[in-house]
């Protein structure tokens, strides 16, 4: 199916924490034909509520929208404040629930570190929670990684760390969500497991749930063609 560009949904794709638009290279490249996809990197704010902001005035009327991680968290947030200019949604690798205390310690201690000079330690000690073991030993994808979280630096991983930690309760709003979603997770994401996104699924009426097989926590990086492929169905689907 073609579209012509004036009928092309724009899509606003929002980076996970410490990411940049890097993140979702291959769906921006792919997804043209059927949509406008705009990549919002989100590093300049240190709450999701200004994320949000920023988004919804760059965003014309009407858009799509698809969050991994943090940028799920700010999905959510544009439907709080602007439900009827979101005509889809894509919740990839995230989480409804609010910060937990020991959840919100550690972020703390993580920003410490990289305001002591040790930043790159610190992004280094978190890849092993964010990728799947596999892709450790993947030198190109690991340098791509990290050079996005190099470009947000320490200032803005400390702003992101900070929006996450503050982030409200998504759950309550959940059943009211009536866009076409799509919530996907990798397989053997541990930062926000599968049980996660199940819940999520099951609140928003009409929601479809994908797990990625042998896929971590950066699943449109992971495993793009399988994300973009799922987001193509999500866009076309009437």
């Amino acid at each position: 199916m073609s579209l012509t560009s004036t009928s092309r949904p724009t899509l606003i794709l929002l980076p996970g924490m410490p990411l940049d638009a890097a993140l979702w290279d291959h769906q921006v490249r792919h997804l043209g034909e059927i949509a406008d996809p705009r990549v919002v990197e989100l590093a300049d704010c240190d709450s999701i509520a200004a994320m949000a902001d920023k988004v919804l005035a760059q965003a014309p009327e009407r858009f799509a929208v698809a969050g991994l991680s943090m940028g799920g968290y700010v999905a959510l947030e544009l439907l709080r404040r602007a439900q009827e200019r979101v005509e889809r949604l894509a919740l990839l690798d995230t989480n409804a629930r609010p910060d937990t205390a020991e959840a919100s310690a550690t972020r703390r201690e993580a920003v410490a570190l990289a305001r002591q000079g040790r930043y790159g330690q610190v992004i280094r000690a978190a890849l092993p929670r964010l990728i799947h073991p596999d892709r450790l030993a993947d030198d190109g994808f690991v340098r791509s990684v990290l050079a996005q979280m190099e470009r947000v630096g320490v200032d803005g991983y400390a702003r992101e760390q900070e929006a996450i930690i503050n982030r409200v309760d998504s759950r309550p709003g959940l059943a009211a969500i009536r866009c076409p979603t799509l919530v996907v997770c990798g397989r053997q994401d541990i930062l926000t497991p599968p049980a996660l996104h199940e819940e999520m699924a099951a609140a928003i009426p009409g929601a479809r749930l994908v797990l990625i097989e042998d896929c971590g926590h950066l699943s449109a990086m992971e495993q793009p063609q399988a994300v973009t492929a799922l987001m193509r169905d999500w866009l076309l689907r009437d």
